[in-house]
């Protein structure tokens, strides 16, 4: 018998077409749906993943509509690629009794995701998707936590070409979370504080050592791995601008700096530096998240599938699936030399 479909919410975009490629060459018998607003858009980009002959259909939907537009058609999950504000998709997936992932919502806006996860702790797994690069940052970092007894900071830099390509949401939702949003959330001395003003200015130390001027951030990554490891002190920084590879004369990419300071299980003083990059940029990352985040939702890696729950990525992805798949797909883990980048204000390690 065939699967239910999952459905892909803005789907026709950058990410949306990675992650359907993704599930695709994974698992070529899972019919996908490509949802959106424009149907000629959705029906396009269907076709260039395959075409409704490979299981790949465009269809229109109503975010206004309870049933999103699709009547009783099944769904196995649904994703979610753009700022939902109706929580549309969120509440269709609770009535379905189905997986649902969102990758959008700011660190201050999760407020309408977990209240409906609440209100129906039942109903089906919601997973919270606004890790940076939806596991590319959170999954690397917890398996270098690893080496430590205790972990004292957590250091992360993110560095965005300013030539990636960038699709009108993922462009929109940057935009909202860097520059209309008040402030950045950080961990300091077992604390949580916002960052704003001169505070929220910050150095990056970019992958080949080129010091680069950065600004506080604050996706999920800095509450889940502040719990999952005990840091007293977590803070994430971005910079967009040139990135090591093009600065020395080759493609663009994007570079993740995972800086980690505390006690090996010796007691002893230990601080790590690693990078995850990309050579296609940020979306292949992305996508790479959002398909094995919906593998394991929907139990196509072979178990059984999630049970009801509020997630986080790093959850549900196991690490050494995803550094091969990550791999698979030309990215890698690069082991660096040097110490923790400081923002001001911050407490030296």
């Amino acid at each position: 018998m065939s699967p239910d479909p999952i459905l892909l919410t803005g789907g026709s975009g950058v990410v949306g077409r990675w992650t359907a490629r993704f599930l695709r060459d994974a698992h070529p018998n899972t019919p996908l749906l490509i949802g959106g607003r424009n149907l000629a858009r959705a029906e396009e980009a269907a076709a260039g993943i395959g075409g409704v002959g490979a299981g790949v259909e465009g269809v229109a939907l109503d975010l206004a509509a309870d049933d999103l537009g699709l009547g009783e058609r099944p769904v196995s999950a649904v994703a979610v690629f753009f700022t939902d504000e109706r929580v549309a998709g969120l509440r269709f997936a609770q009535s379905r009794g189905v997986p649902h992932i969102s990758i959008s919502p700011g660190i201050n806006e999760l407020g309408p995701e977990v209240a409906a996860y609440i209100h129906d702790p039942g109903a089906a797994p919601v997973v919270l998707g606004t890790e940076w690069l939806v596991g590319a940052t959170s999954v690397p970092t917890l398996e270098f936590a690893r080496a430590f007894g205790r972990v004292h900071d957590i250091a992360i830099g993110a560095l965005l070409d300013e030539q990636d390509a960038f699709g009108p949401a993922a462009e929109a939702d940057l935009e909202r979370q860097t520059k209309t949003m008040p402030a950045a959330l950080v961990r300091r001395d077992g604390a949580y504080a916002w960052r704003v003003g001169d505070d929220a200015r910050a150095k990056l130390r970019a992958v080949d050592g080129t010091e680069m001027e950065a600004s506080a951030f604050s996706p999920y990554d800095v509450v889940g791995l502040a719990t999952a490891t005990g840091a007293p002190n977590v803070q994430f920084n971005l910079a967009i601008g040139v990135s090591s590879t093009r600065r020395r004369g080759e493609a663009m990419s994007t570079e993740i700096v995972i800086e980690l300071a505390g006690e090996d299980h010796a007691g002893r003083p230990l601080r790590t530096r690693h990078a995850v990059v990309h050579p296609e940029g940020q979306m292949p990352l992305t996508g790479l998240g959002v398909a094995m985040v919906l593998e394991r939702l929907v139990g196509l890696d072979g178990d059984p599938a999630t049970p009801p729950g509020l997630y986080f990525p790093y959850q549900l992805l196991e690490p050494t699936a995803y550094f091969a798949r990550l791999e698979q797909i030309g990215g890698a883990v690069m082991k660096l030399e040097g110490g923790l980048p400081q923002a001001p204000g911050s407490r030296g390690v």
